[in-house]
């Protein structure tokens, strides 16, 4: 196994290979040892600067790299484009570039526009880790999912995974899909067939619009919400019918003829695309995804960082 990754940046799954991912899950295995000692802190990252830039609202993923770089020893710089100069129409460069004279290595950016984070990169002398640019990448949660997925079965390779959902809107779902492809599971998408991307089959995923099906089908169900803030349109009659059609409840993993592992990247919609007794069942592994990505994220930021010393 190689001892770095092939790339400078962490931008997408689709620019990593197969043998990055086993180095960012090898070293997760080290960072997740830590993170349950006593002392959870290692001085890893003491001389390393890492501004969060936040464009777009966070709850989960802020709070786990804000952690994960608190672990390593960061130091750190925290912006939200809701109360800075963005609202005075400064432009993306002048922003970070303004936060990189800070002499800050690292940019860790969600943004609400697909590609930022590969435009910045060609732009700025700094390691960029992209933490969500619109409906196009997610790659943090796309590896943490695939490695809750490990940690739970074993393996991921030969796994049946469907993800359910708002697949048209979603970040999470294109990563996922990448990942768990170059670690060879098998994928299906399920949803309204108007919340399925027309050419999706290209990806090499399958496309299943019966939820039972789905769930007889797979070894582990990847729940999605369903993205409001991105639709200008209604894609469903209404949440009812929605709830009725695509809602995972009690009932229907009771009726299922084995017992699969359920996800959710959040945050939950309790009682839409899932239930709160499926949500909090022992079949879940929602509060496992949540833990894993500190460590996950601590070890991209470690991988990464430690290219920047060479």
């Amino acid at each position: 196994m190689r001892s770095e990754l092939s790339v400078d940046h962490l931008l997408g799954i689709k620019y990593l290979d197969k043998e990055d991912i086993e180095l960012i899950f090898k070293t997760a295995d080290h960072f997740k040892e830590v993170i349950n000692r006593p002392i959870k802190k290692v001085p890893s990252l003491r001389d390393i600067t890492i501004a969060n830039l936040f464009f777009e609202n966070s709850t989960r993923t802020r709070l786990s790299f804000e952690l994960a770089e608190k672990r390593l020893s960061a130091d750190i710089i925290n912006f939200s484009a809701a109360s800075s100069s963005v609202k005075k129409g400064e432009t993306l460069i002048d922003t970070v570039n303004n936060i990189l004279s800070m002499k800050v290595d690292m940019v860790v950016m969600r943004h609400p526009n697909p590609g930022a984070g590969i435009f910045l990169s060609k732009h700025v002398n700094a390691r960029i880790i992209n933490a969500g640019d619109g409906a196009h990448e997610h790659p943090t949660q796309a590896l943490l999912d695939s490695y809750s997925i490990r940690e739970k079965l074993g393996t991921v390779k030969g796994k049946k995974v469907v993800i359910v959902g708002d697949i048209l809107h979603s970040r999470v779902a294109l990563s996922n899909i990448f990942a768990l492809k170059l670690l060879g599971a098998e994928v299906k998408v399920c949803g309204p067939k108007t919340l399925i991307p027309k050419h999706i089959e290209s990806l090499g995923v399958k496309v299943e619009t019966n939820l039972k099906a789905a769930l007889e089908w797979c070894d582990v169900a990847n729940m999605l919400r369903v993205q409001n803030e991105r639709m200008d349109i209604s894609y469903f009659p209404s949440t009812r019918e929605y709830i009725q059609q695509y809602g995972l409840n009690r009932k229907i993993l009771e009726s299922l003829s084995k017992e699969i592992v359920v996800m959710h990247p959040g945050p939950i919609n309790r009682g839409v695309e899932i239930t709160s007794d499926v949500a909090d069942s022992s079949q879940a592994i929602i509060l496992d995804q949540v833990q894993n990505g500190v460590a996950v994220r601590m070890a991209v930021i470690y991988l990464l960082a430690s290219k920047i010393k060479q």
